[in-house]
């Protein structure tokens, strides 16, 4: 990563900053490092995101606007917003107040309607609209671009942490240990995450062999396996009839679940991101998904890619990996 353009003095404690969060799962973990680093430089965060963000976050204490549907709903969001930051802060309208995790020319576009002076990275014609627009740093991971973001609004330069830490609300972690308890669960059973949504140049994220190797993981294993299954995904899980399902978890339950995991096996997708931010060891099964760019973060986690001209990895190599 690059340094920050101009160094910005640290703030005083408590200056308020309007974040917007990205709409995936994976991305908004992989921005948390940048957003803890906002914290401990004195930013009061007001966090604007899915409706999901706030259980997602909810061991970390941030306030979570979950915007709305609407377009004119959503400006009207953002300038009640605005409109709280500036009672605690005259200087708000002076200075950057909004800074933008996504790339898109609406998450631009909302703040800048709302009266709100937005900064982020430029590109998909938005530049205009930002306060500054940053030039992006070279292509690398998701975490790193996140990062810098942060970097170059509070005038640091340093890398990012080796490491994410994602505090699992208490009582969310007490109604994981009690749903794994009823099921007779100790920790360290296996956690398999068969799902991916999207695809990247067209072809599926998913691994093809998944149910295969899920089958000849259980016999290999004494170890119990896992899976937990999200709205719409019940179809994808019973193609996996030796891992128990524990379907449509919250996502703060999800995330006590995936902590008491002793490891996750998972395709491209926002799960295996949080296992590693809660601690798990993941085995990422990667295909046409660049690990440069999206490998789960964190020195103990391990991605397995095809070889030799095939785009996946074969169960064989999956199943060794998993038993070394």
């Amino acid at each position: 990563m690059s340094a920050p353009h101009a160094a910005l003095p640290s703030p005083p404690s408590g200056r308020p900053l309007i974040v917007r969060l990205c709409n995936m799962v994976g991305d908004v973990v992989l921005g948390l490092p940048a957003l803890q680093l906002l914290r401990d430089q004195g930013w009061s965060l007001h966090l604007y995101g899915k409706g999901w963000a706030p259980k997602l976050l909810a061991g970390e204490d941030w306030p979570c606007t979950v915007r709305a549907g609407s377009l004119g709903e959503r400006v009207a969001q953002l300038k009640a917003l605005g409109a709280t930051c500036r009672a605690q802060d005259p200087s708000f309208d002076s200075r950057i107040n909004t800074l933008l995790m996504p790339n898109s020319f609406s998450s631009a576009f909302e703040p800048r309607w709302a009266g709100l002076r937005p900064a982020g990275y430029a590109g998909d014609g938005r530049s205009l609209l930002l306060r500054p627009a940053w030039r992006r740093d070279p292509p690398g991971h998701a975490l790193e671009g996140f990062w810098g973001l942060a970097c170059r609004l509070s005038g640091v330069t340093a890398p990012p942490p080796s490491r994410l830490h994602l505090r699992v609300r208490e009582q969310d972690q007490a109604e994981a240990d009690q749903l794994l308890a009823a099921q007779g669960l100790p920790p360290g059973f296996i956690c398999i995450v068969p799902y991916a949504a999207g695809d990247v140049d067209g072809k599926d994220k998913r691994w093809p062999d998944f149910p295969a190797f899920t089958a000849a993981l259980a016999q290999a294993t004494d170890r119990p396996i896992v899976t937990c299954p999200g709205p719409g995904e019940e179809a994808v899980a019973q193609l996996h009839p030796a891992a128990l399902s524990l379907p449509r978890l919250s996502l703060g339950t999800y995330l006590g679940v995936l902590k008491r995991a002793g490891l996750v096996i998972s395709n491209d997708t926002g799960p295996a991101h949080m296992a590693a931010a809660v601690g798990t060891p993941v085995l990422s099964t990667l295909g046409p998904t660049k690990p440069e760019q999206w490998r789960p973060w964190g020195p103990q986690n391990r991605i397995l890619q095809g070889r030799e001209g095939r785009l996946w990895p074969t169960v064989d190599e999956v199943l060794r990996e998993v038993m070394a």
